[in-house]
């Protein structure tokens, strides 16, 4: 049988941007082509479980994304592919996570998807109000509004979800898989 290559796409972006839209997406895509042991490792849903009681500092947030990342490293170096959807808005852990991950993996196994959006879109999607909680100080270090985020130089995929629907990010994730297998 051959073997399956384990690899892990990350998204990166805002709140509001469309990571866990376009990640369950792909997700979704990907097991209706026979990949069906492809997992997903959510942001909100990681905070809730694996780093439960860290808070929204530049620390924990570091150490939040290192967490997701370890995970990912391992399902990758055991041929599970996986897709993270975290903010995760430090370039240098995301750029420490990649390491980490084609370490385990190999070149090629990291694939991070900016999804860019203007933060002014992201607001207007915000069923949680925490942007406007943000702007009014009731939310400190909330990154887009009193804490930065630092957008990837050179990710393999970037989707403008302002400019294009989920389904057509989603096609360009999958083209991307096929012309790099």
């Amino acid at each position: 049988m051959p073997k399956q290559r384990g690899f892990t796409i990350w998204f990166t972006g805002l709140s509001g941007a469309g990571k866990t839209t376009l990640s369950n997406l792909v997700h979704h895509r990907l097991q209706e082509k026979g990949i069906t042991n492809v997992e997903v490792l959510d942001g909100d849903i990681v905070r809730t479980h694996l780093s439960k009681g860290l808070g929204f500092t530049k620390e924990d947030r570091d150490t939040n994304i290192r967490r997701i990342g370890w995970v990912a490293q391992l399902l990758t170096k055991h041929n599970v592919p996986n897709i993270v959807a975290a903010i995760s808005p430090y370039r240098n852990v995301r750029d420490e996570v990649r390491k980490m991950i084609e370490h385990a993996g190999g070149p090629g196994s990291f694939i991070e998807v900016f999804v860019n959006c203007p933060v002014e879109v992201c607001e207007t999607r915000d069923v949680k109000g925490l942007y406007e909680k943000a702007r009014k100080g009731e939310i400190k270090q909330f990154t887009g509004v009193n804490d930065p985020y630092e957008p990837p130089h050179n990710p393999e995929i970037r989707i403008d979800t302002d400019k294009c629907t989920a389904e057509e990010g989603a096609e360009l994730i999958l083209d991307y898989l096929k012309k790099h297998p």
